[in-house]
């Protein structure tokens, strides 16, 4: 940039101006790159597998529950007498 002495005015070039368009255009063009965002596994994925894991660890939970703390057998605690003889017993039938 070369400045005029007698009126203090910044003076640019072609080149200058064409520097500082492509630059310009440069810096534009890596934002919108930056903003692209590929996401590995997809939300309607994500939020089958937290349905997923949120089934695994209650029936985990219920097996341990029924079996460690109960003195029960594992495989009773997915039958339907065990929660109708539980439901009788919450409702005091």
């Amino acid at each position: 940039m070369s400045v005029n002495s007698s009126s203090q005015e910044v003076i640019k070039t072609r080149e200058q101006i064409k520097a500082e368009r492509q630059q310009q255009e440069e810096g534009n063009n890596t934002a919108a790159r930056k903003k692209i965002r590929v996401r590995l596994i997809p939300i309607w994925l994500r939020i089958l597998l937290v349905l997923v894991l949120v089934a695994l660890s209650a029936s985990a939970g219920t097996v341990i529950g029924y079996s460690v703390m109960g003195n029960g057998k594992a495989s009773d605690a997915f039958k339907k007498e065990t929660w109708t003889h539980i439901g009788d017993l919450i409702n005091k039938k």
